[in-house]
């Protein structure tokens, strides 16, 4: 629009500042069309030229086909009508489903079904669709129950393509196909995540290369993204610009101009300073815009002619991409598939597989679907990974619900979400106080009576429409769809058919009316104004059912079979060492022992053994797939019985000292004949003895090593005895390689802390940035965790600031330490130290939540200090709390810093071992948990020289 936001827009995709971009390869000024005259100056030499691209224009006559579907040819057996053929197989999937006497009513709405499917021209899609989901099933890929709107259809579900009972839980069909108005339908397909690409490959080879494609997809400036842009394109100071994007409230589909009406202190902003105002205004112009384009995670155009032939191609990432996304791929009528990855799934395949093991005929998908057991383990909010219902405001939700079948779960989650979350309360108040439920009219009763009076789904909205006021389902999708857009020309007119009916110029009915079937225009009135306000809020029921009877699935294996279900549950997340570290956890609260991993005893993934769960082996660093399984193949032969026998039998391909120290740090060669540290040492010699031996072997000679020593006689050479590194290195170890402090945890000690201070979980504060988070941007909390990083930095202003990375048991995050709080509290800032960390949450759009400090202090302060202990507790002195809480080395010092206690750190460097370090400095009557790398070795020496420089009433062991 004009040169200034074309300035900015090239700044914002070549991630310079202004000014910055004309060091770039072209200018603005540069782009223009040139006039015919100029043209033909150009070529004056090939006159021809110029006249000869008018008439390759004038060849160029495509037009684009719209709202004529385009499917691709799908071949049935024995060359069968394709319609009969679905027909039959829909009849088929009848009985399959509802044994030999399906109800009527339930053969009427096939017949509907299958009618309206054909008059459209959707039987080969439906037969698409099945085909590729029975392949899947057929290869033992996991696919889902169905998601979208689809699940509302029966023939779906008889035929396999759904595995959501639609009559059970009352879907409709038309809000998935309305034949009233043409629209393609949509099925959504969920596959285990793994195994997705497997399908996407039968697809191609079925129809071809050249006839399938992936979607090309665009990720354009939404309302924060253009102001963190567009403000570091105009060089504006970071801290003022993620001021003014902070402004914009969370909304899904917020933009910076409805940004301005909702957010005071955003407008306050804007009105009160040029500079910003400037930033936001260019930042208008820009939102919306493509940033960047990309390939769609899900979507796949299937078409029957080379899809070439429809719409142009591109490449991205060497794969072939539509140029068009996928609404407008839509609109030509071509097959957009979604195939959808969905880790869930492999989730139940694999603890399926598991519980097979000891009971080979359990079916996942017959499970009793009504267990008083697993909804008495969801209302206690024991939800830790069950999909969908792991968040803090899930479990909140089901402890006061307390849910008894399916129907509740469905509601939770179409509920749980912005807008509708305000009837929360009313649904769990009715549901426990039935007799306080009112509804307008008596007719709305059965339509409401499933969710507790509260309306909740879009099929509500369409059932109101039919039997309040004699609508088809096909016209009451149409208004439902026109209330959620919000167009209010439409719904005025519609509010005069929904109270007094409608009668077409030919004098057929459209509808009866409310007024005509008995209920007063008044009331009416009010319904119409409450279905308005809700339209735009209400949730698709199929679609909440399908992933409700997932959560189901989820929750009755954690109650039933909870080992296998959390062994399947952490394989799912091997490269997530935080959800590793998350589960785990899980696993000790349901008294599940996680074993560490063992060459002998590990799998790839986890895995249940004898009521345990063995640590899998792919989630150690530089351990190689290959490697992994030549591991178990090798074991096969023999368990392995020593080091040495370990490395000799596993020498060779894919074998090398990465693995092998990755190995001995994370404890899986523990129980070998050897300590790590022993195993440490001699690993490069034994392995260097091992190559030579090869060598040697194919040279056809015979070393000195074969002959005359032990080794020659015992098959191993012997390895020198060495103590055992420190636990703290060991754990650091640990930590290091799999993510896990596998033989402890540093901060097992001080969960009771943890609780009487009210200290905030780390892995609640790090999934603050999602929508239902239990704490919010600029909340301030207070945490509790160990430091494992450091990083400082010089700021512009020559201070010193700090970056910490510390957790907990449950996660981990990063704090920030601006220099005032540094200075104050460099003693504390050290690797080790266990901290208590108050401060203020800071959430962005695209970084990870932080913790901006504002004051620290170690536990055994902050506990002192804590109003939850008696006051004779406070008054106490802190060594002698300490000592009552803790065994250890307490020494007492005059002063930080003081002669005393730098004798005292020489003596205590010479003696390094396992018995943990406090001090307690007098004069500011602190005590001081040491680092856990100040573990030392007590002996009678240490305690004797550090008598005689700190006097013996300073010196205390217990």
């Amino acid at each position: 629009e004009d040169s200034k936001t074309q300035q900015v827009l090239i700044c914002v995709a070549t991630n310079t500042t202004i000014g910055q971009e004309s060091s770039l390869e072209f200018q603005t000024d540069e782009f223009y069309l040139k006039s015919e005259d100029e043209m033909s100056a150009l070529f004056s030499h090939v006159p021809e030229a110029v006249a000869n691209t008018q008439k390759i224009a004038d060849m160029c006559n495509f037009d684009f086909e719209f709202g004529n579907t385009k499917l691709p040819h799908f071949e049935v057996p024995d060359g069968r009508d394709h319609f009969e053929w679905f027909k039959e197989q829909c009849y088929n999937g009848m009985y399959r489903n509802y044994g030999d006497n399906p109800p009527k009513e339930y053969f009427e709405r096939l017949d509907y079904e299958l009618g309206v499917i054909n008059k459209m021209g959707y039987v080969d899609y439906f037969l698409i669709v099945h085909d590729f989901i029975r392949y899947a099933k057929s290869k033992g890929i996991p696919v889902g129950p169905g998601r979208g709107s689809g699940a509302g259809s029966l023939a779906a579900y008889c035929i396999g393509i759904t595995g959501i009972d639609p009559m059970k839980y009352n879907l409709l069909f038309e809000r998935f196909l309305n034949p009233e108005r043409v629209s393609m339908p949509d099925f959504d397909v969920d596959f285990c995540y793994e195994r997705r690409e497997e399908v996407i490959d039968y697809v191609v080879k079925k129809y071809g290369a050249d006839h399938v494609a992936q979607i090309v997809t665009f990720g354009t400036l939404a309302a924060r993204a253009a102001i963190r842009d567009v403000g570091r394109a105009m060089g504006i100071a970071y801290n003022v610009v993620d001021n003014v994007s902070k402004q914009v409230p969370r909304e899904l589909g917020i933009t910076i101009s409805k940004a301005l009406k909702k957010s005071p202190e955003f407008k306050e902003l804007y009105d009160s300073d040029d500079e910003i105002r400037e930033l936001i205004d260019t930042s208008m112009k820009v939102e919306g815009m493509p940033r960047h384009s990309s390939t769609h995670a899900a979507g796949v155009v299937i078409t029957r002619d080379p899809v070439s032939s429809y719409v142009p191609l591109a490449l991205n990432d060497e794969s072939p991409v539509t140029q068009y996304t996928m609404t407008t791929l839509e609109e030509l009528g071509l097959l957009k598939m979604d195939f959808l990855g969905l880790r869930t799934l492999t989730v139940i395949s694999d603890a399926e597989k598991m519980i097979r093991q000891k009971n080979p005929d359990f079916d996942v998908y017959k499970i009793d679907t009504e267990d008083k057991k697993t909804f008495a383990m969801m209302s206690k909010g024991l939800t830790e990974g069950v999909f969908q219902f792991e968040s803090a405001g899930m479990k909140s939700v089901l402890t006061g619900l307390k849910p008894i079948n399916i129907e509740d779960l469905i509601a939770v989650i179409s509920l749980y979400r912005p807008g509708p979350m305000d009837s929360i309360d009313t649904y769990i108040h009715n549901r426990h106080h039935p007799e306080d439920t009112v509804y307008k009219t008596e007719k709305l009763r059965d339509i409401l009576e499933v969710t507790n009076g509260c309306m909740v789904y879009q099929e509500q909205v369409m059932q109101i429409f039919r039997s309040l006021a004699g609508y088809s389902y096909g016209r009451a999708d149409i208004v439902r769809r026109a209330m959620s857009k919000k167009k209010h020309d439409v719904m005025e007119k519609e509010r005069k058919n929904f109270i007094y009916g409608m009668v077409r110029e030919d004098g057929t009915v459209e509808c009866d009316g409310c007024v005509k079937r008995g209920i007063p225009a008044e009331v009416a009135n009010d319904i119409f104004d409450d279905m308005s306000s809700f339209a735009s809020y209400a949730f698709n029921k199929s679609h909440a059912a399908a992933y409700a009877y997932v959560s189901y699935q989820t929750a009755y294996l954690k109650c039933h079979y909870p080992c296998e279900f959390m062994a399947a549950l952490l394989s799912s997340v091997l490269d997530n060492s935080g959800k590793v570290s998350e589960y785990t956890n899980e696993c000790s609260n349901l008294g599940i022992e996680v074993l560490p991993p063992h060459v002998n005893e590990s799998f790839e993934g986890f895995a249940v053994s004898e009521g345990k769960i063995r640590f899998g082996l792919l989630a150690i660093k530089n351990l190689g797939r290959n490697f992994i399984r030549n591991i178990i193949n090798e074991r096969r032969m023999g368990k392995f019985t020593s080091f040495y026998n370990f490395c000799s039998r596993m020498h060779g391909s894919d074998f090398n000292k990465r693995a092998v120290e990755s190995l001995i740090r994370c404890g899986a060669l523990d129980g070998l004949g050897a300590n790590r540290r022993q195993m440490y040492m001699a690993m490069n010699e034994f392995i260097d003895e091992l190559d030579n031996k090869k060598r040697r072997n194919i040279e056809g000679q015979i070393g000195l090593f074969d002959m005359g020593n032990d080794s020659a006689q015992t098959g191993e050479p012997k390895i020198a005895y060495c103590d055992e590194f420190p636990l703290y290195e060991l754990l650091r170890m640990e930590k290091e390689t799999t993510g896990l402090y596998l033989s402890g945890h540093p901060m097992s000690e001080y969960t009771s802390a943890a609780k009487q201070l009210k200290c905030a979980k780390i892995s609640d504060l790090i999934n603050s940035d999602s929508e239902n988070a239990l704490y919010k941007d600029g909340q301030r909390i207070k945490t509790i965790g160990i430091i494992t990083h450091v990083k400082k930095k010089v700021t512009k202003s020559d201070t010193t600031m700090a970056f910490l990375d510390v957790e907990d048991i449950s996660g981990s995050i990063e704090v920030v330490v601006f220099p005032k709080t540094l200075l104050q509290n460099s003693t504390l800032v050290s690797e080790g130290n266990v901290l208590v960390f108050n401060g203020r949450l800071d959430v962005r759009d695209d970084e990870p939540p932080k913790l901006v400090c504002e004051f620290m202090s170690t536990v055994e302060k902050a506990t002192l200090e804590s109003p939850l202990r008696t006051q004779n507790a406070a008054e106490s002195k802190p060594t002698e709390t300490a000592k009552k809480k803790r065994s250890g080395l307490f020494l007492r010092f005059n002063s930080e810093g003081c002669a005393e206690q730098l004798q005292a750190e020489k003596l205590l460097a010479i003696f390094d071992g396992r018995t943990p370090l406090y001090y307690y400095f007098t004069d500011k009557k602190e005590y001081r948990t040491m680092p856990f790398d100040r573990f030392v070795d007590v002996n009678d020496v240490l305690i004797a020289e550090l008598k005689n420089v700190l006097g013996d009433e300073n010196v205390v062991l217990r």
